[in-house]
């Protein structure tokens, strides 16, 4: 017995629309991957623990006065341009001792004597040195796979 055509339309209508559904569906996700605002970037920069665990630091106890992405501030300097071969703070053993004694009469509290380890100041450093080098874009850093 063959089925009438009056039911075989809709079912066939209905399978294509799905089909044309799921591959829109589709579609729309694809694009959606490639829509970014400046707030929801993907990370630029694949770094290692150190240089990570360094970001972090800098934005938890540096950025409120030295800027986000070390950019400075109207009340604390430019720490890239500070760490150029140039800059007042141009090698690794003056920011340390810098980070760890504090400039106090500049309002720069001294971090050793608040508790902060030097191996946290050496991985701040780690990530400050690589803005300044321009190794890093700014933003939030990835960490490397298996890192």
């Amino acid at each position: 017995m063959r089925t009438p055509l009056s039911t075989i339309a809709p079912r066939l209508l209905l399978g294509f629309s799905l089909i044309l559904g799921l591959s829109s569906i589709r579609a729309g996700a694809a694009s959606a991957q490639d829509l970014r605002d400046q707030y929801h970037q993907a990370p630029r920069d694949t770094v290692s623990q150190e240089v990570y665990d360094g970001w972090k630091q800098f934005n938890l106890n540096c950025a409120r006065c030295h800027g986000e992405d070390v950019q400075g501030t109207t009340i604390a300097p430019h720490l890239i341009l500070s760490l150029k071969p140039d800059g007042p703070v141009n090698t690794k053993q003056l920011f340390m001792q810098t980070v760890c004694a504090g400039r106090p009469d500049k309002g720069m509290p001294s971090w050793c004597a608040l508790g902060m380890e030097p191996a946290t100041i050496d991985k701040i450093y780690a990530y400050v040195k690589g803005r300044s080098d321009a190794k890093l874009a700014p933003g939030r850093p990835a960490l490397k796979p298996g890192a």
